[in-house]
């Protein structure tokens, strides 16, 4: 299968674009200097000259509170909206199938129930959630053979992440405050890039929610865990979000998403969240 992988130096595109190798794919990467999304004659150019079977949309504005900025959201709003729409049209034209990677950042996070991946209250809180859900809406308004794929508090070898920035603070500080009602799990893009290949090999289309396993837990419960599985004597304070205070854009409390649809379509849970802690840190240098 040909598949071409959007984003393919962030976290996520640069481990999908390995995953689809290992499998014999035939996987083409890239990023904005093979192909900008917001340049729609680019997309149409590249994908009618690829023509592949599926593509792998992982490409997007993720900087959360710098999208609240009036001076970038012309800019979040063509990568996130008009880039994705470009490239479900073409897919729409060649007839091949598209997965999109969304966020729980659709939803407003209210309560604690699970968020199902069928569930259509969407109530972004903030500008980046309101660009990727208008994404999703691109792409299931244009095409029947669509994959939508939420995942949450994301960390890979490639770029920033929490768990980096955690470990770049805890060198210098004994105490650190960190949020502890912001409820939800982190997802190992190395294992989630597995998965993302087990769905698209098939034709089980649809809505999917797709994190590591392991419970639910808060940031404040993440970074306890970081500090003890690398060593660090530092601190954990948990405080409220409000307390924190010093955010742009507002957060959902509950990122709790359910993940039995995946089981149900006969794909393979991740690992839990520990184990995958435990393998990303032995695989970066700190």
């Amino acid at each position: 299968m040909r598949v071409l992988v959007t984003g393919v130096k962030g976290q996520l595109g640069y481990d999908v674009v390995n995953e689809l190798n290992q499998r014999s794919h035939e996987a083409i990467g890239v990023d904005i200097d093979e192909m900008d999304i917001t340049d729609e004659g680019q997309v149409k150019k590249v994908l009618q000259e690829l023509k592949p079977d599926a593509v792998i949309h992982c490409a997007a504005w993720t900087a959360v509170d710098a999208a609240e900025d009036e001076s970038n959201r012309d800019k979040v709003y063509k990568i996130n909206v008009n880039g994705t729409k470009y490239i479900a049209q073409q897919c729409e034209r060649l007839g091949c199938k598209m997965m999109y990677i969304s966020t729980d950042y659709v939803f407003d996070g209210n309560g604690t129930a699970p968020w199902q991946p069928d569930c259509k209250d969407f109530n972004p809180l903030n500008y980046y959630g309101q660009t990727k859900l208008e994404g999703e809406f691109a792409v299931s308004n244009l095409l029947e053979k669509f994959f939508i794929v939420r995942i949450a508090w994301v960390f890979g070898k490639n770029g920033a992440n929490f768990i980096k920035t955690m470990l770049n603070i805890g060198k210098t500080h004994q105490e650190l405050r960190v949020v502890n009602d912001q409820i939800g799990t982190p997802t190992y893009t190395l294992d989630l890039a597995r998965l993302l290949v087990d769905i698209i090999e098939t034709d089980q289309y649809g809505y999917y929610h797709a994190t590591n396993e392991g419970g639910y837990i808060s940031w404040a419960d993440f970074a306890k865990e970081i500090f003890r599985q690398a060593g660090y004597p530092t601190k954990v304070v948990p405080v409220s979000t409000e307390e924190y205070g010093l955010s742009k854009a507002r957060r959902p409390y509950n990122s709790r998403l359910d993940k039995s649809k995946l089981t149900k379509n006969g794909f393979a849970l991740l690992p839990a969240w520990q184990d995958a802690l435990m393998r990303y840190l032995k695989e970066i240098d700190y």
